[in-house]
């Protein structure tokens, strides 16, 4: 499979401190891909470099043949779509509304349209109306269209999260940490919900702790530690890499 985003060389520096340096790594198109680590390892300022919230100081990435934009809704507009390891949703406003909002950034209304409200605007909406409401049900919480999402189980919130990334109709989604808090059933539930948003042709790069959920899922690995790559391939290989074992995964990588 051919790669559809390429990282090279990617560092980042706080100060005197180096959160990351010198990652590079592909994901090919179609991928499930696991970027996982030890806590502080550097997974989050990845994803942070990679949908334009930080800036790398070295190295940089490309998206499908060509140099990804700094910039968050450039990131975004070409098609990379990001949940956050702590949920964000609109608290106040409705799982239905919460979808619609990621959906406005592939419309086409202007300041003008938003004002006096032609017929074309009213259709637009409409036919976003529409596809939030068929990613609820794609995500399993249609019957929950109007509550507001702040009273929505955890599990449910999660959904809402992913539902409202693909309403941006991204290539990749990256993902930090869906399953965390989530019981045995509901990660279940979340690498089925996965495995239907690949098989829609969607690339999906995937930060999480839960190692049997990224060993059984994930096409590739790639693992940090202390902001280096230490190893990367598929799970059989990475989980008996001695140094993952060290660093990562412990008694885990089980036999």
């Amino acid at each position: 499979m051919s790669a559809l985003l390429r990282a090279t060389g990617v560092g980042k520096r706080f100060g005197g401190l180096s959160a990351l340096g010198e990652v590079s790594f592909s994901i090919p198109q179609g991928a499930i891909y696991g970027l996982i680590g030890p806590n502080g390892a550097g997974k989050t300022t990845f994803f942070n470099l990679l949908t334009g919230i930080y800036t790398p100081d070295e190295g940089g990435f490309e998206f499908d043949g060509a140099p990804l934009p700094g910039a968050p809704h450039a990131v975004c507009a070409r098609g990379i779509a990001r949940t956050f390891q702590n949920i964000r949703l609109f608290a106040s406003m409705t799982a239905l509304e919460n979808v619609m909002v990621g959906r406005h950034v592939r419309t086409r209304a202007g300041l003008f349209s938003a004002i006096f409200r032609p017929g074309s605007e009213r259709a637009e909406e409409r036919a976003i109306r529409a596809r939030a409401l068929e990613l609820l049900d794609f995500v399993g919480i249609a019957h929950r269209a109007q509550e507001v999402s702040r009273h929505l189980s955890y599990g449910d919130q999660r959904r809402l999260e992913v539902a409202r990334a693909l309403a941006t109709e991204p290539r990749l989604l990256a993902l930090d940490e869906p399953a965390a808090g989530m019981n045995s059933t509901e990660t279940a539930a979340l690498g089925v919900l996965l495995q239907k948003i690949r098989a829609k042709g969607v690339t999906i790069l995937l930060i999480e702790h839960d190692v049997k959920l990224v060993m059984g899922l994930c096409d590739r690995v790639a693992v940090l530690e202390y902001g280096r790559l230490i190893a990367e391939g598929p799970p059989e290989q990475v989980q008996h890499d001695p140094r993952v074992i060290e660093a990562y995964l412990g008694a885990e990588a089980g036999a």
